[in-house]
């Protein structure tokens, strides 16, 4: 009990204040070894771990922007890619529809002229050319397109389409 009574007789400053020297003492002799030993060349276990970690930090970091970089170029590497896929389909979408009309014109332009030459055409054949003049006509408008001769022949058509039903097949 007396020891006790004597630590709260001391002065609660100078206990403090003496705390205080022994630590900074410490630390001032760690940091003193620290730094002798790296000018020896011989550190000591938790300096070499400090050196690590900072150099393991470093190299990390570097890491990163150089991964940072590549997905930039990436991105822009897919965006490139990506639009001549775009061009690509866009450019064999309209070679389909050019082909396709021009498939659909020469079959009603021949079927016209078949027609006009007087040769024999059955019910089914008029039918067909009817339903694909239709399919073209949609095909031109859906694609802001326009008729051309194509008219011409689809009156002859349509004409003698008429004369066949009235007067028969």
């Amino acid at each position: 009990m007396d020891a006790i009574t004597e630590l709260f007789n001391q002065d609660i400053t100078s206990v403090i204040l003496g705390i205080f020297i022994i630590m900074s003492g410490i630390i001032a002799i760690v940091s003193i070894t620290g730094r002798f030993s790296e000018i020896i060349g011989k550190p000591v276990k938790w300096v070499r771990n400090k050196n690590y970690d900072h150099e393991l930090l470093i190299q990390t970091t570097q890491n990163l922007d150089m991964l940072q970089k590549k997905q930039k170029n990436d991105v822009i590497q897919s965006d490139k890619h990506d639009n001549e896929i775009r061009n690509d389909l866009k450019k064999l979408t309209e070679m389909f529809i050019d082909k396709e009309i021009n498939d659909m014109r020469w079959e009603i332009n021949n079927f016209a002229t078949k027609v006009s030459e007087g040769r024999p055409c059955n019910k089914d054949s008029f039918k067909h050319c009817i339903h694909m003049y239709e399919k073209y006509e949609k095909l031109l408008e859906d694609n802001h397109l326009e008729n051309g001769e194509v008219r011409i022949s689809m009156e002859i058509i349509n004409e003698t389409y008429k004369e066949k039903l009235k007067n028969g097949f």
